[in-house]
């Protein structure tokens, strides 16, 4: 049985920096793109971050280009986001996706929900101002 479990969210204050894991089991997604969304209450889940398989490539939402960081550990199957400089805006429900495919994503396939095949339960992050 595949499993995403996502951790390191919790309460900050603004301005302040958080990192959050993605370990996967059951399978592994050293070949696979993946990815971080969030769903803040009452909106739909948005897009904030993905990497390719080898970390080469990454892609982020314009909302956290240059406060957030994604990286993978392949050796470990994990995947990382690190946030500085949060904003109360950026309070959510991190979600942690993963590609079933070993293909190539383009800038537009990254942001899609639908792209993805696996999703962990999330993790809460709350931004205090």
């Amino acid at each position: 049985q595949v499993q995403l479990v996502e951790s390191g969210g919790g309460l900050v204050q603004a301005g302040g920096s958080l990192r959050l894991s993605c370990v996967a089991s059951g399978r592994t997604f050293s070949s696979n793109s993946m990815g971080w969304f969030r769903q803040a209450p009452g909106k739909e889940r948005e897009f904030v971050a993905a990497i390719s398989w080898s970390g080469r490539f990454t892609y982020y939402a314009d909302s956290v280009k240059g406060r957030f960081t994604i990286s993978r550990e392949n050796a470990k199957n994990t995947l990382f986001l690190q946030m500085n400089s949060l904003k109360p805006q950026d309070t959510a429900v991190y979600y942690c996706a993963a590609d079933a495919n070993s293909r190539p994503m383009y800038s537009d396939q990254v942001k899609k929900l639908n792209e993805y095949d696996f999703w962990g339960q999330g993790t809460q992050v709350t931004v205090s101002s």
